[in-house]
Order: structure tokens, then C-alpha cells, then sequence
């Protein structure tokens, strides 16, 4: 078959290089960035998904023009689905997608979706607009089908190739075809959902269901430090018996986590159910960053200083600053009157001035404070330099308890963690 996959970031990539070099289709990649588009074609990925040598394994065919997914079998779309600035879902980029490949269409085609949406969305929406910009019979003329993405960024264990997908298709033939097509990818195998709406249902809980573990974690780190104790020593305790779930506090940012139980509460809003435990996850976790501001300036006696900020991605050892919370430690801390600069080892002075940020670096110390908020691999291998970053009696705010703090207070810095 030739198979074309529509988006080539996180997922898309690494999902068409899988494809190309464990089956025997031809594999076209489209994305509307001409930039991202002549970049693979150089052998760069800037996601750091795949090395070079990678890229150059297998065959794939990169375009930015979309006349590539008219002679495709089978038309993948692995496309973003953010939410807007009142969190209500944003299906923009998947209906622009879905209109694009409807437009280049052909009889007989399968499309699938692995975007994270809500129960409905693949058939009740996205499919009717294939139907319209193609003119063909939706169901007869091209059938959907629906395999939830589940790579985790910057994760070189749980790749593609050893997640065991969820497949499902409109019909039993359709979910035959798919079930081989991942079947022939990943070593984990597949999962036949009965329908649709069940794996896209079955997606979404996963990341909601993180998200509700890390809010109640997160709870609990706030009553911790309440009781004047320390949350990595409850943890420590509480992770010796056997069925205890360990989760770790922190900020809960990026495109999936974050995201996705918002799709949950809009599915529930249309059929006037009101979600509360899934709400309220939301509300803490996404209060967390003014938390650990507030919290920092309490440390600092309220008085304005000078203030490194360390990490803005959304997680460790990736270049992705989608819904980071680290911008909104920064922009709370500012309105405390701190004089705040930032340094992300993944992002250039360009990204940094772009946000209006002002960059700094361990270099330019001693700050009063320094909170690592994202404990890249640059900043473990050289935890002395935060360290000596701070001004003696200074603050050293750990969100995530990377650094000694026995070694922090030895030489003379306060600390805390999250």
C-alpha cells in the first residue's frame, strides 16, 4: 500500500519512520511547514526524536504540497489538538487537516485519526468533512478508522515500536486492515477496540487519569508544607507498601496531560453532565504555577530581587515549550516586582526574547533566588554551578527534589521543594 502520514512532529515522524523500515509500503510524509519539510529532508529533526543516521535508514517521501495523498491507501493524520484560552477544546488544525486530505481523496482510501479528541469526533465530525471536500460516499466510497497516539516525548524506551496500540475502524474490514498495518509496526502488538468511540474514549482517560494522580499529589505536597514537613520524605514512606501509586508533584504542562481531560469535560458539557473529579484535578494543578511563586517570594520576604528561572520546556531533556507552566512562574514572579531572567538549555535567545522574557544564565550570578523548574540533563550534570548561582543566604527553589538539599543548606542557601 502506500500509506501518507499528515503531520510530522512528536508522533507523525516517528510513526513514518516505524512504518518505512518494518513493512514493505511506500510512505509519503506531509506537513503544511515548507521549514519542517526542507529540514528532514536535511536529516535534521528538531525534536529530537530522531538522529540523523535515523532519518537516512529509510525511505520516506517529505512534502509540503498535499497533491502527495492523492494515491494513498491509507492517510494517517497525527495532527495537534490544543485547547483555547478559556480551555475549550480547539478542533482547528484536525478540521483543517481532515478538509485537506478530503480534498485529495481517493475512492476506496482509509483515514485515521491518532489526534486525542472527544467520544464522536472522529465519525461525527471529522468524517462528514472527508465526505463534503471529497464527494464521496462516507462509509461505502472510504471508511475511518481511529489509533490513538502514545509516545511520550523525549521517551527513547516507550517508542512506537514498543507501545501496544488501540486500533479501530468504521467496519470489521476496515479494523483488519489497520490491526495489520500497526500489527506489522509494533513489537507490543494491538488492541481491537469494539468501536470508535471507545478508543477515542479510552485515550483520553489515560492522560486524565495521570493528571488526576499528579492533582492529588500535588494536593497533598501543599499540606505537606502546611505541617511543616517535606513531601519527598512522606513519599518515601508511603511508596513502602506494595500498592502504593507513586506520583511526584510538579507542574503539569505540554500538549497531552494538560489538555486532554478538557475534551472529557467539553464531551460532558454536550450531553449536560457536569464533571467534578476531573474539574477539579484541572483547577489545581493548573493553579500549581502560581503556587510555587508565591511560594518563592515568601521565601524572599515579599521584597523585590533578582531571580533565575532554570527550565522552560514543558519537560526534561526536550525542546517542546507547548503549554509550558514555566511562563507562568516567570509572569507571576514578576508580579511580585522580582526582576526575573530565564535560561533553557533547549531554547535559543531568539525563542526567549520571542516571549518576552529576559535571558540569563548560572553564569551571570549570584541571584538571590535560582528555581529549577525542569531538571534537564545539563543542569544534573552541574549542580554546583546552581549552587553557586545563588547569593549566600540565598534561595534555592527545587520543583521537582533533583538536588541534595543537605548539600544546598551546607553552604550557607535556603531550600525548598515542591
Amino acid at each position: 500500500m502506500t500509506v501518507a502520514i499528515v503531520g510530522l512532529g512528536y508522533v507523525g515522524l516517528p510513526l513514518a519512520h516505524a512504518i518505512a523500515r518494518k513493512t514493505q509500503h511506500t510512505v509519503v510524509g506531509y506537513d503544511i511547514s515548507s521549514k519542517r519539510i526542507a529540514e528532514l529532508k536535511e536529516g535534521k529533526d528538531r525534536t529530537g526524536e530522531l538522529t540523523g543516521d535515523q532519518l537516512k535508514q529509510v525511505q520516506v517521501s517529505y512534502s509540503d504540497d498535499s497533491e502527495v495523498l492523492k494515491e494513498a491507501d491509507v492517510i494517517i493524520l497525527a495532527i495537534p489538538t490544543p485547547v483555547d484560552e478559556q480551555n475549550d477544546p480547539d478542533l482547528t488544525p484536525l478540521i483543517s487537516a481532515s478538509a485537506t486530505v478530503g480534498k485529495h481523496l481517493k475512492k476506496g482510501a482509509i483515514v485515521v485519526y491518532e489526534s486525542t479528541v472527544y467520544p464522536g469526533t472522529t465519525e461525527e465530525i471529522c468524517g462528514p468533512i472527508l465526505a463534503e471536500e471529497s464527494g464521496l460516499t462516507y462509509g461505502v466510497d472510504f471508511t475511518v478508522g481511529y489509533s490513538p497516539e502514545r509516545i511520550n516525548p523525549g521517551d527513547k524506551e516507550h517508542t512506537v515500536e514498543h507501545i501496544m496500540k488501540i486500533v479501530s475502524g468504521q467496519d470489521e474490514k476496515t479494523t483488519d486492515v489497520l490491526s495489520e498495518l500497526y500489527g506489522a509496526v509494533t513489537d507490543a502488538g494491538v488492541h481491537r477496540a469494539p468501536n470508535i468511540k471507545v478508543a477515542e474514549m479510552a485515550k483520553a482517560i489515560e492522560n486524565a487519569q495521570r493528571d488526576l494522580n499528579i492533582a492529588f499529589i500535588n494536593e497533598i505536597a501543599k499540606l505537606c508544607h502546611a505541617c511543616g514537613i517535606t513531601t519527598k520524605d512522606v513519599l518515601d514512606a508511603a511508596a513502602t507498601k506494595w500498592n502504593f501509586l507513586r506520583f511526584s508533584p510538579g507542574l503539569v504542562g505540554g500538549h497531552c496531560i494538560g489538555v486532554d481531560p478538557y475534551y472529557l469535560v467539553e464531551k460532558a458539557k454536550q450531553l449536560n453532565m457536569e464533571t467534578q473529579i476531573i474539574s477539579a484535578g484541572r483547577a489545581i494543578n493548573d493553579g500549581m504555577a502560581n503556587y510555587v511563586a508565591d511560594e518563592v517570594n515568601t521565601m524572599l520576604k515579599g521584597t523585590a530581587k533578582r531571580v533565575l528561572v532554570l527550565g522552560l520546556t514543558f519537560k526534561e531533556n526536550v525542546p517542546d515549550t507547548r503549554n509550558s507552566k514555566s511562563g507562568d512562574v516567570v509572569a507571576r514572579l514578576k508580579e511580585h516586582g522580582h526582576k526575573v531572567e530565564v535560561h533553557d538549555p533547549y531554547m535559543d535567545s531568539e525563542g526567549i526574547k520571542k516571549n518576552g522574557w529576559t535571558a540569563g544564565s548560572l553564569k551571570d550570578g549570584p541571584y538571590d533566588a535560582v528555581v529549577l523548574l525542569v531538571p534537564h540533563k545539563e543542569y544534573l550534570s552541574n549542580a554546583k554551578e546552581i549552587t553557586g548561582a545563588t547569593a549566600e543566604g540565598g534561595v534555592i527553589y527545587d520543583l521537582k527534589s533533583v538536588l541534595s538539599e543537605s548539600d544546598v543548606v551546607n553552604t550557607g542557601r535556603m531550600y525548598r521543594a515542591l
